[in-house]
């Protein structure tokens, strides 16, 4: 049986998929999915902010919309996000709303993370378990090397 870092780390792979599949489109690389207690993915996004010319179109925000109606419900309170990259404000208020249970983080966002401009847990539902640092080292990676290309 799997311990519950191992599962953390296999959805996040699945979330770095879909981080990766951002950066082929030109979009910022952070990936998201969203697992309901059966451990199924009901949600999946990428960021979209480009394509959509949508600054709200995070990869949070796509995952928790599918996942919402996957469910047919707007509260996801027995539901895990795995994300590659600390979410913004924005996504971390979306969060919030949602009433995620669990959140795991990826790498931290010290210029743009909800963490840099708020408590650690204010945003969310009193009740949200929050992980950090799963798999960090290739979430980091992945946002540094698409930021050096862009630089070159």
């Amino acid at each position: 049986m799997e311990t519950e870092q191992q599962v953390d780390e296999r959805f996040m792979s699945l979330a770095l998929a879909q981080a990766r599949e951002a950066a082929a489109q030109g979009e910022v690389p952070v990936g998201a999915v969203i697992t309901d207690p059966q451990g199924r993915v009901i949600g999946r996004g990428h960021n979209l902010t480009q394509m959509l010319n949508d600054v709200t179109a995070h990869a949070e925000m796509q995952a928790i919309t599918a996942a919402a109606q996957w469910l047919g419900g707007k509260y996801l309170s027995e539901c895990t996000l795995y994300v590659t990259v600390e979410p913004c404000i924005m996504c971390a208020g979306a969060i919030g709303w949602s009433q995620l249970g669990r959140v795991v983080i990826g790498a931290p966002d010290p210029k743009r993370g909800y963490s840099s401009v708020m408590a650690s847990h204010a945003p969310f539902h009193p009740k949200t378990q929050i992980v950090t640092g799963v798999c960090a080292e290739q979430c980091a990676a992945l946002m540094s090397n698409f930021f050096a290309a862009r630089r070159k």
